[in-house]
């Protein structure tokens, strides 16, 4: 089934500083001075979203002993534990946690107990003692992880990237998750490619670039149409912070030439009932692949948010809670209460798979 999700009567949701405008009127309690922890970089005392600086209060340092040895690995701990299973969000490619910092408020707010992990090689985890950021050691990092702190099945969500590093894990390790949530996929590319066979000094350069600020700022624009120059900048700053930790090329580029995921071949072994979101604007992964996935995953459901480009959390994150929400509890009796998430219409077509398309009624 695909079932496209606009917000309100009035169509679909404005662009991203619009519901930062519905985010404030959700009355959570935000403020811009906010207590950092220590090991984050300076820099984030300049960023400006209220969100951002919340969630980065509340980032913290988890001791995670695994095969590579003992990682000080930064991460958001729920603010309670509940009886039902944890969500767990991953994020994108050389990110961060604060990739969901509207999002895990409105799934908190919902009654979700949340966590936000840095995968290993990014984020804000003490990497002095540089293991290897393999997909071997982010898979096992990532397990150690679950076993000593959260110990009970979660529901998996990764975006972008981080689609292939849920993939990966859930195929290794079914016992830890419960249910998947994939959303704006990236796991049809065949690893990092050529960029493997690099040698060791041009690699470093290219990452110095992928650090760069023009780069960034490009790619926010990319992402995101229509956001004030000062909204990209304040992003770009938010993205790039993690890169400022000195041992973040070194990671990045370790990671590039350990040949990077490649799971095309597990699709098919994944087992979890699965939430597929796409964003109907996604300039990045073209929608075709989304409804591909949705056709090999056999327990799959398909959901397109319209005017949502490819980082739905960020841009529409009361669609993607309300989405995420819905399918944690759809085998609760209890449903969500009434005001948890925002009220949204729902537009469906329905369809079938069929030679890995979608059928759709005429």
């Amino acid at each position: 089934m695909l079932t496209s999700f606009s917000a309100g009567a009035g169509g679909a949701t404005p662009p991203a500083l619009t519901n930062l405008k519905w985010l404030n009127s959700r009355r959570l309690t935000i403020w811009a001075g906010c207590d950092f922890p220590e090991f984050l970089p300076k820099q984030v005392e300049n960023i400006k979203d209220p969100y951002a600086r919340k969630l980065a209060s509340r980032i913290e340092r988890i001791p995670v002993n695994f095969s590579k040895g003992c990682v000080m690995s930064s991460c958001v701990k729920p603010k309670e534990q509940k009886e039902a299973n944890p969500v767990v969000l991953l994020h994108g490619f050389d990110s961060t946690c604060l990739e969901w910092r509207y999002t895990l408020p409105l799934l908190e707010e919902a009654g979700l107990e949340t966590w936000a992990v840095d995968i290993l090689g990014w984020g804000f985890s003490d990497l002095g003692r540089l293991p290897s950021c393999d997909v071997a050691s982010k898979r096992d990092h990532l397990y150690q992880l679950w076993s000593t702190y959260i110990k009970r099945p979660m529901v998996l969500v990764g975006p972008s990237l981080g689609s292939a590093v849920a993939i990966d894990f859930s195929v290794h390790y079914p016992e830890a998750v419960d249910r998947l949530v994939l959303i704006d996929a990236s796991v049809y590319a065949e690893g990092t490619g050529k960029l493997a066979t690099l040698p060791k000094a041009v690699a470093y350069a290219g990452v110095y670039l992928l650090k760069s600020i023009p780069l960034r700022l490009c790619a926010i624009s990319l992402a995101f149409n229509g956001l004030p120059l000062s909204t990209c900048i304040d992003w770009t700053n938010i993205g790039r912070l993690h890169c400022l930790l000195p041992w973040w090329e070194d990671a990045t580029v370790n990671f590039m030439i350990s040949g990077g995921y490649n799971v095309i071949d597990q699709i098919k072994h994944v087992k979890q009932k699965t939430l597929i979101i796409w964003g109907e604007d996604d300039q990045i992964i073209d929608y075709k692949l989304g409804v591909r996935l949705h056709c090999e995953i056999p327990s799959a459901k398909l959901r397109q948010i319209p005017q949502c480009g490819h980082i739905p959390h960020v841009q529409k994150p009361d669609v993607v809670s309300r989405l995420i929400t819905e399918f944690v509890q759809s085998d609760q009796s209890q449903r969500t209460k009434p005001n948890t998430v925002s009220t949204i219409s729902f537009p469906v077509i329905t369809g079938t798979c069929k030679s890995g398309c979608l059928a759709y009624p005429n």
